[in-house]
């Protein structure tokens, strides 16, 4: 058994988690989950620790058995206006507002929260310990994944369906032949380096 489950277990728990900080390119995804202990699939951990297809069974499973669910973007343009913690931030506060039920308490992965109007906490690798949050990484990540998939098709040569943004090789290789598209984060410095060749400053790409 878990060992929150005695904690959390009578309480209405959502766990939120957020995907995409480290991308060059693409929104930042999160998603809130309030997930019944009892209907917790089989298999259930970091989404980072799951194969693709293994995350999309998951995703499908746990859409239909949580209590309530609900996802939340922050756009390319938000990132680079806010910066990549606010930003990522601000989905994970849409995806919270965006649920049917209002938790008792927010679970959040990491060592920092976002403002909640709720009662809310972090919880470092909560990603590996607490299901509502591993259930949350999942979600985030195949809705995350599918609309990179999409954005492939609307800019063909980057390869967005195979990295979903983030700075590969291929990736920088193709940046730098391509040049960026509008769904790149101007505030990034390999893309800002592009715009901007005279600009040496760097802005790391907080993943």
């Amino acid at each position: 058994m878990n060992i929150f489950a005695d904690l959390l277990g009578p309480s209405l728990c959502a766990g939120v988690d957020e995907v995409g900080r480290g991308p060059l390119a693409g929104p930042v995804y999160a998603a809130a989950v309030i997930m019944p202990l009892s209907l917790i699939p089989e298999g259930l951990t970091d989404s980072k620790k799951l194969s693709r297809s293994r995350r999309e069974i998951l995703s499908q499973q746990i859409c239909q058995n949580a209590l309530a669910w609900s996802i939340g973007v922050a756009s390319v343009r938000e990132i680079d206006q806010l910066n990549i913690l606010r930003a990522s931030h601000l989905a994970m506060q849409r995806a919270v507002s965006g649920l049917g039920v209002e938790p008792q308490l927010v679970l959040v992965d990491g060592n920092m929260l976002p403002r909640f109007t709720l009662p809310a906490l972090a919880l470092v690798k909560g990603d590996s310990r607490i299901p509502a949050i591993s259930a949350a990484s999942v979600v985030a990540k195949v809705a995350r994944d599918a609309e990179m998939t999409k954005l492939a098709a609307l800019y063909p040569g980057y390869g967005f369906e195979q990295h979903k943004g983030y700075p590969t090789r291929a990736h920088l290789c193709a940046l730098e032949e391509l040049g960026p598209t509008p769904e790149h984060r101007r505030s990034f410095a390999p893309v800002r380096r592009l715009l901007d060749p005279a600009d040496s400053a760097t802005i790391p790409a907080d993943g």
